[in-house]
């Protein structure tokens, strides 16, 4: 008998694409079978190619939410005749994958049922076919209940049968659960255990109002929570975590809570509330406690997205709390739960975990909207594993990634499947975590390497690793320039082939020339590319402390600049500085020792952020730059002057920004300061088109997540007819820079 397969590709599975396939069978009356495969969804059915042809249209017009088709492919078949529809058992096919989804948060009815379900009562794991974990208690492919950390957890009678039961919206839902026979949580504290769940909930929510802080095991591991309008509490929790001045996040209660506090509009709204449920950084409308933001005018919010998160809600009287990674220092976030009550009892006075393993760790994700666009910060939960579709084969290709903000990239196909955010290689555990995240992502989408790529920094520990993988496995070794990859990574997610500007914006990556670059003005494609022109080198002097301590980046710019002439005690910042230090730094500097030269924008912001008091030593990452931008409160139009040449010199910028911090206030010229770097963008902009003729602009690297500069600069390029592009699939920072790797290595390798 003549029938039909319908093959679907693309993210259908974990999203409860097989339930709704027999769903919309039962609605055209077709008899059949639908069935996983590690290539996507297989459905044979048996009807008239009129029916067939409205039955496909329906599953691309009504799709599951969390799914996402890329391509439905129809062929007639010899099938033995069918009575009925039902799921088969999954098969492998071959050596192909299917996207794995990420982990969706709790939707509405599972919500419902945390009141109303009377087995799922306040039940922490409740989920359906359309929400819960997914990534994080997968291990391998087809996505069934045996490949998933749920294996251990045998069903009971009330659930098999919703598992089973066609019209249950649990039907094949395979984290499936309930109080009688799913995962349980179990709290400790110093004095007492607790295992009830409405005892759990009414405890944790009275170490909260007093002021504790809690370690909540979440989705993809572990979290501190306390009462975010509780200063002495987060400030506890601050010294505790020896987390000195880095914004903490905050969940909100609900929307309504989130408007009470923050500015947002549509498209952050959209975003905060759904399913990815990521961090989203808003604007700040009402202080909550002053520990949170420690000044700057931003808040990172984010709404509940596990039932735990509701029920302690209900119960919490507090409209926020702190939630921030569990984990130590640099460490990745904490997983084990051994691991767990070691580490971070000292910093917590409860412990709150439960007896389901997570395979795969994932923290919150982080994004921004800049001109209603997504920018992504962090890449993890919500969007790991998500590969990012390109318009060439890059099969057999992993790239490692930087050193900071680690992440790796492997090829199948005309994907890049990206990790989940690893973190910085120099921490051994970090480290650890990015050897055991490769290994894994082999073995869940079948992964054979056939060629490495690697950044060009001899030093990073990923580029070790790519020498050791290319020695033991006997395959090609890429070598890639930081800030190329940058641009690359921008133009693979815009579908770009072609030669372009590109301007990468960062504090640090290893130049051809052996410096450190980081103001870079390129003309590439994705095989080559040549430097045009560069912010001016600058000596860091002290190396590395030149990093932490953004004094000695002022200091080192002045005098470069003005040398001995400038009266330097004139200057309130360098009062304040040890004289001493400021005597070392000019000898380091006039001798060249340990003082090496970048071109790194990131160390620009220091400068002009510590000549303006704002920030004099960094507490964490990127701290200079932030509160530098976070002080623009005036709207103007005004820049500095600047000299773009070959190399881009700032003495006027500098001189002008001096003078200018004698009568005006930092607000006004942070403004500026970044209209003028928005201003160097496109005159270099037009210098490159008048020679070339190219019109399309990337921007790409850390500095672009400055929200201010980025707007400013699209603006301007978009009036000066540019095309501008930017990164929103993957972060414009380091955390993106896998995936530029990926598409460079496949245009040079052999």
């Amino acid at each position: 008998m003549q029938g039909y397969e319908i093959l679907i590709k693309g993210l259908v599975q974990g999203v409860g694409f097989r339930p709704f396939i027999c769903r919309m069978a039962a609605k055209h009356d077709l008899p059949g079978t639908v069935e996983n495969r590690t290539d996507g969804v297989s459905v044979i059915v048996q009807g008239d190619l009129k029916t067939i042809d409205r039955f496909s249209n329906d599953i691309l017009q009504l799709a599951p939410p969390a799914s996402q088709i890329k391509s439905i492919e129809i062929n007639s078949v010899t099938i033995p005749g069918f009575t009925s529809f039902k799921i088969t058992g999954s098969k492998i096919h071959d050596d192909q994958i299917t996207e794995v989804s990420p982990d969706i948060a709790v939707c509405p009815e599972c919500i419902a049922d945390l009141e109303n379900d009377p087995e799922r009562i306040n039940y922490p794991f409740v989920n359906c076919t359309n929400c819960g974990p997914r990534f994080t208690i997968i291990a391998g492919l087809p996505y069934d209940r045996p490949k998933t950390t749920m294996k251990s957890f045998r069903m009971c009678q009330k659930c098999r049968s919703q598992y089973n039961d066609i019209l249950d919206r649990r039907f094949h839902a395979q984290p499936i659960a309930c109080n009688s026979c799913g995962p349980v949580y179990k709290y400790k504290d110093r004095d007492k255990n607790l295992s009830r769940i409405d005892e759990i909930i009414r405890e944790v929510s009275s170490r909260i109002a007093s002021g504790k802080t809690v370690a909540v095991k979440g989705v993809g591991g572990y979290f501190l929570m306390c009462d975010a309008l509780n200063n002495n509490a987060v400030g506890e929790l601050r010294n505790k975590k020896q987390r000195d001045a880095k914004p903490f996040a905050v969940m909100f209660r609900d929307l309504h809570s989130v408007k009470q506090y923050c500015f947002l509009d549509e498209a952050e709204e959209k975003e905060l509330a759904s399913w990815r449920r990521p961090i989203v950084i808003l604007g700040q409308k009402k202080s909550l406690a002053a520990a949170v933001s420690d000044g700057l005018n931003t808040i990172g919010a984010m709404l509940p997205y596990m039932p735990v998160h509701y029920t302690l809600f209900k119960e919490l009287k507090t409209p926020a709390v702190v939630l921030t990674s569990g984990n130590i220092s640099d460490e990745p976030i904490i997983t084990d739960d051994h691991d767990a009550e070691k580490k971070l009892m000292p910093y917590a006075d409860a412990i709150l975990s439960y007896n389901r393993q997570i395979l795969n760790r994932t923290d919150d994700s982080v994004v921004r909207f800049v001109d209603r666009k997504i920018s992504i910060i962090r890449r993890s939960r919500g969007f790991v594993p998500r590969p990012v579709d390109l318009k060439f084969n890059v099969e057999g290709i992993l790239a490692l990634g930087a050193e900071q903000k680690n992440s790796f990239s492997l090829g199948r196909g005309n994907q890049a499947v990206m990790s989940q955010y690893i973190g910085d290689l120099k921490n051994q555990a970090t480290y650890n975590f990015f050897i055991e995240s490769i290994d894994r992502f082999t073995k869940l989408f079948r992964f054979k390497p056939r060629c490495i790529a690697c950044d060009l920094h001899p030093d990073y520990l990923s580029t070790r690793h790519a020498e050791a993988l290319m020695k033991e496995l006997k395959i090609p070794l890429v070598r890639i320039q930081h800030h190329h990859a940058h641009i690359a990574s921008c133009m693979a997610e815009n579908g770009l082939d072609e030669e372009v500007i590109g301007v990468s914006l960062d504090g640090t990556g290893f130049g051809t020339d052996g410096k450190i670059w980081g103001g870079e003005f390129i003309i590439a494609d994705l095989k080559n590319f040549r430097r045009f022109a560069n912010f001016d080198y600058a000596a860091l002097p002290g190396g590395d402390k030149a990093v932490d301590q953004p004094w000695r980046m002022a200091f080192s710019y002045i005098y470069k600049y003005f040398g001995d002439s400038f009266d330097y005690d004139s200057m309130p910042l360098f009062r304040i500085v040890d004289k001493r230090k400021l005597a070392m730094v000019r000898d380091a500097l006039i001798r060249n020792i340990n003082t090496p030269l970048s071109s790194g924008a990131g160390r620009l912001f220091d400068a002009v952020s510590a000549i303006l008091g704002l920030c004099i030593e960094a507490r964490f990452d990127s701290e200079a730059p932030m509160r530098l931008e976070s002080a623009i409160a005036d709207d103007t139009d005004d820049f500095y002057p600047f000299q773009a040449h070959q190399a881009i010199v700032f003495a006027d910028t500098i001189r002008s920004i001096i003078k200018d911090s004698r009568k005006h206030s930092a607000s006004l010229i942070s403004a500026k300061f970044h209209n003028t770097i928005a201003q160097v963008i496109l005159e270099v902009s037009k210098q490159i088109r008048k020679e070339t003729s190219l019109d399309k602009v990337i921007l790409s690297g850390g500095v672009f997540q400055n929200k201010y500069l980025l707007r400013k600069s699209l603006y301007l390029l978009n009036r000066n007819k540019f095309k501008a592009f930017t990164n929103h699939l993957v972060p414009a920072n380091d955390g993106g820079i896998s995936l530029g790797q990926l598409v460079i290595a496949s245009k040079t390798r052999k």
